[in-house]
Formats: C-alpha cells, structure tokens, sequence
C-alpha cells in the first residue's frame, strides 16, 4: 500500500505559478504607488480575531461565510472574512496613536466560504483604502477619484463608478412605512442585478405588498442624467435633504476633477453589508460587465462604535484584486510578466565557476538584477530556461574569452552579441538594461 498522500487543495483555494504570482504582486505594487499618491500609508491586522470581533455586525451573508472555529485554547476564533471590520477594532485600539482623519490602505488576503464562481474564490486579495476621523463630501469623493486612478493605473479605463446614499434609500423607505424592514429590502435591492427585475419584486412583494414593490423599483430607476435621477429621488423620499444634498456636493467635485461620465448616480446599488450607513459604490468594467463589481465600498460612520466610544466615522472601498486579474485576463488586459531586465549569466565552465559568481556580485552591487545558472549544461538548455522564465539578455564567455578577458552580452530576442572588454564594461553596458 502506497504511503504517498495525493497532492490537492481545497476547494476554492488555489496555488499560483511564478507568472500568475508576478502578475498579482505587480497589480499590487501598482496600487500601492497609486494609494501613496493621494498620501494613503499601509497598515496590516492579523489574519485571526476574536470571533465575536468580526461576528459582532458583519450581517447579510457574509456572517454564514465566515471561517471559525476554536483554537487549541478552547477560544473562538474567526478568519478575516474583509479588511474593513479588522481595521475597525484596529482604529478603537490605536486611535491614541494615530493622527485624524486617518488615511490607510491594507493589500492582504482575506477568506470567505462561498459559492466559487469566475473571479470568486474562497481565499483571495483584496486591497483596502479607508479614510477614518472625517465626515465629509470632500472624504467621500476622495475615495471615488482614488479608484478611478487605481483603474487607470491597472489597465481599465473604460470603468465606471456606480454610487448611491443609503441615506436616501432610508428616507424613502421611512416614506412609505417600510422603515422596519429596510435592511431586509436593502439586501433584496442590492441582488438586482443578478435576480432580475421580475424575481426581486417578488421577493420585494414578500417583504411588503405588490403596490410598495413596485414603488420601490420605480425609485431605484435611472433617470437619464445624474442630476436627472438625483432630481427624481429628491422628490420622491419628500425633498431637500443632507443625504441628497452630500451627493450634489460630490457631482460637483466631480466636474470639477473631470470625472466626466465614468461615475454614475444608481440608485440600486445599496451594498449587502449592515454596516454602511451613507455613501455607497461599486465599479464596474465596460468591457465585461457580469463579472461584477472590482472594487466597492462606502461610508460606515458607526462600525468602530461597536469597539470603542469615541466616534469614528469612516468612507472606504476595496478592490477585489483577484477578481480584477480574472477580468484583465478575460479582456486580455494583463501584460506579459517576463524578466527582460534579468541578466542570465550561463554557466559554461566547470572550472569557471568562481569568474561567474564573481560577474554576478558586480551586477547586483550596481543595483542590476542577474543570476547565474546553476549548472554547467549545454547552451541550448540555458537559453530554453532563460526563453522559459522570459528573460532578454545573457553573459557568457568561451574558452578564447577567458584567454582574452572578455565577455559577451547576448540579446535573446534581436540575436545581437557585444563583445565586452572586462567585467566592467559588463556592468557598464548592463547598467541601463531596465529603463531601455
């Protein structure tokens, strides 16, 4: 009987080769220049709470999908299931230490147990970007025109930035005596998209009666401008009022920062969680839109009130950077991650060996990224590893090199050889290999 346990992972958990690895951490230092443009620094929480940290207002869904279980001190314990709630009961516990508003952004994986699906796992990354200590259009805009820069900076312009204010959904409801229920119909309201119009009055109609549902489906309508639909929802949760008034105020930064028509008023995004109470949105790419929402979020004025008194409001967003990669993948959006900037030096010779290492301490001291292959194989072999791993340049040198001190500089992708007088010029003529 064979002893060998048969290799496997979870389901919706998967390994992730070098190039779809590269592909991520490349995303992910994207963003990370793009967040500390708009001065966001990072910040990073354990993988595991307290379970009663991250049960305590999760709501919806999300609180059937959270991993938890008892430690091994008999202490109920839960894994991350966002970045948000963790950074919540990180802002009671520091806020001495910081200063406000404070501006953060968290890249780390988080997990879930849901129904895997393109772009959904159970175990993905998400990168988080919040504004704590402020309630102000001002925060709340800042956070809409960081993603539209984060989805320039990846690739996908062609976005768009779909915001509401629960404020307003709240307000109507209270309108038409449904107040009770609003979590309930907000959570109805935010599966539009995937239930269809027919199915979510049902379920509306469930909730109330067959005259409310349709009053609720006529309020989240588009109307054919922002203005237009802003105009519309005025009138209809009974005027002029701070909720509505906020979103005057960020359409008009909008102008203002040119968004032009990538951001858009839709009033049936409300967003499954409990825990937002104004601003919300989602982003969705033009190109291929029923993979969903890559980045969303929204304003949680009460969410750190669950761990401390002192009140803490807070506007934020996250995009799902695994579902962005499956998008970009899709749409064939994802450059290639080779090493073109890598220098292979082969390794030709036995009795070269200590010349090769010695090459390669000079490139990396003058900051040039290099490696020496790590056995002597014929040349073919090495320039199908250097093909394999996408890297452009080789050094290598014969026996008449050695005699002479020379080197050779090889591009792999023109064929094109320089022969080089001394390691020096080697390092000379490799300085500038990654801005060329």
């Amino acid at each position: 009987m064979s002893d060998i346990i048969t290799p496997r992972v979870l389901k919706g958990f998967r390994d992730f080769l070098p190039e779809a690895e590269s592909q991520r951490q490349r995303l992910s230092a994207t963003l990370a220049t793009t967040f500390g443009l708009f001065g966001f620094v990072p910040i990073d929480t354990p993988i595991l709470e307290y379970a009663e940290i991250l049960l305590g207002k999760s709501g919806g869904e999300t609180e059937k999908q959270v991993y938890h279980f008892k430690d091994n001190g008999g202490r109920e314990v839960a894994m991350r299931f966002d970045l948000t709630v963790p950074f919540a009961r990180f802002m009671a516990e520091h806020s001495h230490e910081l200063y406000l508003p404070f501006k953060r952004y968290h890249i780390a994986k988080v997990w879930r147990g849901e129904n895997t699906q393109r772009g959904r796992y159970r175990e993905f990354v998400q990168a988080d970007f919040d504004t704590v200590g402020v309630d102000s259009a001002a925060a709340d805009f800042e956070i809409i025109a960081l993603i539209r820069q984060a989805m320039i900076d990846l690739g996908t312009p062609d976005s768009k930035i779909l915001i509401n204010n629960r404020g307003i959904f709240n307000r109507f409801l209270a309108s038409i005596g449904l107040a009770a229920k609003s979590v309930e119909i907000l959570r109805t309201v935010d599966k539009l998209a995937k239930l269809g119009r027919d199915e979510t009055s049902r379920q509306l109609a469930e909730l109330s009666d067959g005259r409310t549902a349709g009053l609720i489906l006529d309020f989240i309508a588009a109307g054919t401008s922002f203005n237009d639909t802003l105009d519309n929802l005025t009138r209809l949760c009974g005027g002029d009022n701070p909720d509505c008034d906020r979103l005057r105020e960020i359409q008009s930064m909008a102008e203002a920062y040119a968004l032009g028509d990538s951001m858009v008023l839709a009033p049936w995004i409300t967003r499954g969680l409990d825990y937002y109470t104004g601003v919300v949105f989602e982003t969705m790419l033009d190109a291929i839109p029923d993979i969903g929402s890559v980045c969303s979020g929204g304003r949680y004025n009460d969410l750190a009130g669950l761990y401390t008194k002192q009140r803490l409001p807070g506007v934020g967003a996250a995009i799902g950077l695994d579902r962005l990669v499956a998008a970009l993948e899709a749409i064939d959006r994802l450059k290639p991650v080779g090493n073109p900037a890598i220098v292979l030096i082969l390794n030709l010779d036995a009795d070269q060996q200590a010349e090769y290492q010695g090459l390669a301490a000079r490139l990396r001291q003058a900051g040039q990224a290099c490696e020496v292959f790590s056995d002597t194989r014929k040349m073919a072999q090495q320039y199908g590893y250097a093909e394999k791993k996408g890297i452009e340049w080789v050094v290598f040198r014969n026996e008449s090199d050695k005699a002479n001190g020379t080197w050779k500089l090889k591009n792999l992708r023109t064929q094109a050889i320089e022969e080089l007088a001394g390691a020096e010029s080697v390092v000379a003529s490799c300085r500038n290999l990654a801005a060329g």
